[in-house]
Formats: structure tokens, sequence, C-alpha cells
């Protein structure tokens, strides 16, 4: 019997995991693909305010999600890093002064220490400027934080196993019913298994999936309250050289980000598209591509087309519907309902959110089960890093040359590489390592056997794609013919392609 069995792997469901994993409580998660797998890998990778909700007036949203921004860059400061955005002034759309009280209210509504304030611009002498068409004369400088998205579902996951959370990726929830105010859950694994769970608490965090448990399990209203979004991202050659990120104004009234990525890339992303296909297989359409790629090349001396495009990801926020019409303008906040079913079984959902509000929303997720199990417990995760996040948020580099120092085989991009995505935990990957020879099979990139056992050993990597899209981005990097030769390797270990 379970305190608490969490439905949905993705970043919501394993921050939740997490904090009541180590508030004391069984847990248990089932996700019925990978950790991360659908929406919480398919975001822009940004742990931030959201600049143009204050359009929306959503100052609340803004300010939690603001006061979080640096708190979990102190706690996850290898998946997550700050970054300067550029806006510039597009003549005819938003005037000078509204951008300028704007970034006024962005700098001041959240407690901002560490990041630097915004600043104007001029794009004339500016090397932000270089890039841009002459038309653009002015622009404003502002801070925010990047994230790996995947990875932030990864340390929740393995930090909620290490205090002891059972954690099932590819486990699908069949059934669930109610009896004598207890939860009996089934679930179905990979190889067609069923497994029987008791739990006192259900929490549901299954994302845009989360009406489909409601509606088989109690007659609720969550479904009406739910919009689904698509969110779709290229990605294309980088555009230029320095390292700051773009926000473009469209003539729409949507905002399109422009990101460096992966040393050699540019990420640009978001469209605001209602879903009415299957949940199964969410792509993006040509229409979106054709709009990130004519939101550029309004902006940019270099145009960009269709078939500059290298790499694309989609995924479909579950947004709270609030009423508003325009995608763009539906809240991001996130609504918690508690209920029972017919015999008294507690029953939590979550609906919408963002990613940098995840823990926030999981301590209120915890407040909520709580007082359905009648224990009391204190929040600890806002002061507890992430695995392989201990240590200075302002000493990165410092990280990176200790590494080195360790490791004097690595080039500096490798050890980067690791260090942006496991932290101090890279020594586990690397261990007495003293050539690359000793790392075992290379498959490309930067891409060794001993990294691709870890993944499987102790982040639950199970195929290519987890591998080389999820848990890190060589497939960025890797050939097809590589991209073959790690199927080949996971067939001969696990049986997996």
């Amino acid at each position: 019997m379970f305190d608490v069995f969490v439905v949905g792997g993705g970043i919501n469901g394993c921050g939740i995991a997490r904090d009541a994993a180590g508030r004391g409580l069984s847990v248990c998660l089932a996700e019925k693909d990978d950790l991360g797998g659908k929406t919480s890998s398919g975001s822009t990778k940004l742990i931030h305010g959201g600049l143009r909700y204050l359009e929306h007036y959503e100052f609340n949203l803004v300010r939690k999600a603001l006061i979080e921004r640096e708190r979990l860059w102190s706690l996850a400061p290898h998946i997550i890093y700050p970054l300067r955005f550029v806006l510039p002034h597009h003549e005819g759309l938003r005037p000078s002064w509204l951008l300028r009280l704007g970034l006024f209210i962005y700098d001041h509504l959240g407690g901002r220490k560490a990041l630097p304030k915004s600043r104007k611009i001029s794009l004339a002498s500016d090397q932000a400027g270089a890039p841009l068409k002459s038309d653009y004369k002015i622009g404003f400088e502002y801070s925010d934080c990047w994230v790996d998205d995947a990875r932030l579902v990864i340390l929740n996951a393995q930090d909620a196993a290490g205090k002891g959370a059972k954690v099932l990726p590819r486990h699908e929830v069949i059934s669930v019913r109610g009896e004598n105010g207890v939860w009996l859950i089934e679930t179905l694994d990979r190889d067609s298994k069923k497994h029987l769970f008791q739990a006192r608490v259900l929490v549901n965090a299954a994302g845009p999936w989360v009406s489909n448990l409601t509606d088989s399990v109690i007659d609720s209203a969550i479904s009406r309250s739910m919009r689904l979004i698509r969110g779709s991202h290229i990605v294309v050659p980088k555009l230029y050289a320095h390292d700051r990120c773009y926000l473009l104004q469209n003539s729409d009234g949507r905002i399109v980000f422009v990101i460096p990525y992966e040393e050699k890339f540019s990420l640009i992303g978001t469209t605001d598209q209602e879903h009415q296909e299957s949940l199964n297989q969410v792509i993006i359409s040509n229409d979106e591509a054709q709009y990130l790629c004519a939101s550029v090349n309004d902006y940019f001396h270099s145009s960009i087309s269709l078939e500059d495009i290298l790499w694309s990801y989609s995924a479909v926020r579950p947004l709270f519907d609030d009423g508003n019409a325009d995608t763009k303008s539906i809240t991001r906040d996130y609504r918690i309902t508690s209920e029972t079913d017919g015999t008294g079984a507690p029953l939590i959902s979550v609906l919408g959110g963002k990613i940098t509000t995840y823990r926030k929303l999981a301590e209120n997720v915890l407040t909520e089960v709580n007082q359905a199990l009648g224990v009391k417990n204190e929040g600890w995760t806002g002061s507890s890093p992430l695995p392989g996040g201990s240590f200075d948020f302002l000493r990165f580099d410092n990280e990176v040359e200790q590494l080195q120092q360790e490791y004097p085989f690595l080039s500096h991009s490798h050890a980067h590489r690791l260090m942006r995505l496991y932290g101090s935990l890279s020594r586990e990957i690397l261990g007495n390592a003293m050539t690359y020879g000793e790392l075992g099979r290379f498959f490309g990139g930067n891409l060794y056997e001993n990294e691709v056992r870890y993944l499987m050993e102790r982040e639950w990597a199970m195929s290519v794609e987890d591998i080389l899209w999820r848990r890190t981005k060589e497939g960025l990097n890797l050939s097809d013919s590589e991209a073959r030769t790690l199927s080949d390797f996971l067939k001969e270990t696990v049986g997996v392609h």
C-alpha cells in the first residue's frame, strides 16, 4: 500500500513524486512512455517569468515564476544557466515606452538578485544588431535562464527514487477504481504484464491525458476545463556568432524566441496552435514551420526556409481553459483540484502549469495530499539541490576546469558537455578512466559506452531516442550509420532499439 500513486512522468509528476518521497511518504509513479517523453521535453527550454504574460495582467504568475527562476538556478546550476535576451523594437508594434515599462516591472517583480538587470541598447553599435536588418535601430536586453527540460525531469525522478519512490516508466495505467476509500491501480508494462497497486491518494499529473483518466474514474468536469495547445520548434544551423538570444515580436501579437543551441545550431520557437489531432503523434505542421521561418526572415539578414530545418519537435501543452478564445492569451498558470470518488478515495488532479513553476506546483499538491492523508510535514525542495548540482551556481566554469584536471584526457568541449548534463555526477560516468579508450565503445559525437550504460542503469533509458534526443542531444551530432550502431548495441545489451 502506497501513500501516494502519481500518474504521469513529466516534470509535474516527477516533481510531485520527489517532494512526497522527501517528506517520508511512500510513493509510486507510473508513466506510460519514457520519463519526460512528451510535453516536458518539448518546451522552449526556458526558466523564465514570461515577459509577455504581463500584457495579459498575469502579475501573480509572473511573480511566482520570477521568484522560482533564481532559486532553480541555484538548485540545478549544471542544467540551468543565465541567458541574455535582445528584444528589437519593431516600429508599429508595441511602443518603446511600453517595452521599457514591462522590463522595469520584470526586473523588480520577483526579487532578482544574481541576474543582471535590463537595459536599452543601440542595435547600430551593439554586436547584437549585426545579424538584424537595418530597420531595427534600438533594442532592449534582459535576463532569463535556460534549462535542459528533459534532464530536469530525469533529475527529479532520480532524486525521488533515491528517497525511496518506486519509479515505473513504460507502465501504462489501464484501470483505476476506488474500493473502501483506497485506490486499486492496474498498470501494463512494456512486456504486456499487468501489475496491481494500492494507494491511499491518487495524483493525476498526466498532462494532456489528464482528462482521459478522470473521465474513466469520476464524472468530472476536468475535460471541459482543458485546452490542448501545440507548441512547435525548429532547429537550424547557427544564425549568428554571439551567445545572446532574441525575442521577436510578430504582427499577430505573438512572440518567437531565437536561442543559441548545442554550440552549432539555433533553436526557434514556439507556436500556439489548437491541437485537435491525436495525442499519440504530435508533429509540426507545414504552416507552423513556415510561420517560424517567416518570423526570423522579418528580422534577420540571413533568411531561412524549410530546407534549412535540421530537426523539429512539437508538444501539446495542457492549459487551463480560462475562457480566452485566443490561444496566446490563455493562462499558463496551473489549477489543482481535489475530489473523491463514490467510495471516498481521494483524487488530486493537476491542470496546466509551466516548467518554471513545477516545484511550487508540487508543494501545492503536497498540501492537498497532506490534508487527504491527515498528516503534517514540511516542504524541503526549495533548498535542496538536484542530483549533480551541489556546487555554487556562479562557479560552473570552475567545475569544468576541475573535471579536466581530474581527467586530463578530456577535451574542454567534452568536459563542458558532461558537466552541463550531469554536473558532479559526471565522475560516476568517467569512473577510473585515464584515456578515451577506457570509456568503452565510441558511438560518435562525444558519446561513449560508459555514458550509454550509465543512462540505461541510472536514468531508465531504453531506446536510441531516449539517449540521443532526451538524455543527451547527441542526435544532432551522430550520423545515421552511427545511430544504427548505437541501436545494434542496445539490442545486444537489453533487447530494445
